[in-house]
């Protein structure tokens, strides 16, 4: 059965579609077959992966326009299913919808055991576009940067999440947190990875993505990091994060991180 994993922190720049872009992109090198869905109506997502024009999108399903889910094939093992500037305009005209929550969980069921993973990428807010996805999930991952002010946003995320296992979809749950933007030297944020292991203990990914500008480069080039620049430490920390992933995900799948 596919797996389906929603990519959220509704707090901007901690790296939530480059987590998304690149993982998706490990998985698919090491041969899953991976799903990833832009449910951001600035549709970052999309245009990482150097798609710019697309006839049918996630809004449309969303709204019925058509019956299909509208996949675009961009790497080997690897499928977008993109987004619109339309989308901005989604929940309002949702909002009125019976089952309005569910809507998203309507259009992926009928498709998701057709890959290991599906990764959706989630806006970076706490409206109906995100808890769509929350219910339509298995779990969150949130990446988090090393920044206080991350840090004091989580208290949202939980809550929501907490409503929506409580009301809509009693089986998500958060099972991985990953540190972003990170920098070892930095006495801030081995301060803050401390008080995230604290909270969150085990869910917390071991391996962390430091701060790279090969990572900020990649999208304009249309290009996942491996393909953009393989000898990075960006491709490093996302290899190792894929191969962490896999580990907690496939109980055959054998991972010893090295710090």
């Amino acid at each position: 059965m596919g797996r389906t994993i929603a990519i959220s922190n509704h707090k901007g720049g901690v790296g939530k579609t480059t987590t998304v872009v690149n993982l998706a992109a490990g998985l698919a090198k090491m041969g899953r077959k991976v799903l990833v869905v832009d449910l951001d109506p600035q549709a970052n997502l999309t245009f990482s992966f150097g798609v710019s024009k697309v006839e049918e999108s996630i809004y449309d399903a969303l709204k019925g326009n058509i019956e299909t889910v509208p996949t675009i094939s961009v790497r080997e093992n690897l499928y977008l299913v993109p987004s619109s500037l339309d989308l901005a305009g989604a929940e309002m005209e949702l909002n009125s919808e019976a089952g309005r929550e569910f809507i998203l969980k309507e259009i992926l069921d009928p498709v998701k055991d057709n890959y290991d993973y599906v990764l959706i990428d989630c806006p970076p807010s706490l409206g109906l576009l995100t808890i769509n996805a929350f219910t339509a999930a298995d779990e969150v991952v949130i990446p988090i940067q090393a920044h206080f002010l991350a840090i004091k946003g989580l208290t949202k995320i939980l809550e929501v999440i907490n409503k929506v296992r409580r009301r809509l979809n009693p089986d998500v749950q958060i099972s991985g947190v990953i540190i972003t933007l990170y920098d070892k030297r930095k006495i801030l944020h081995r301060d803050i990875e401390e008080t995230i292991k604290t909270y969150f203990k085990d869910k917390v990914y071991n391996t962390k993505i430091r701060e790279n500008i090969s990572l900020a480069e990649a999208p304009a080039q249309g290009a996942d990091i491996f393909s953009y620049s393989s000898n990075s430490k960006g491709a490093q920390d996302y290899y190792n994060l894929t191969l962490e992933f896999l580990s907690r995900h496939e109980p055959d799948f054998e991972f010893d991180f090295e710090k």
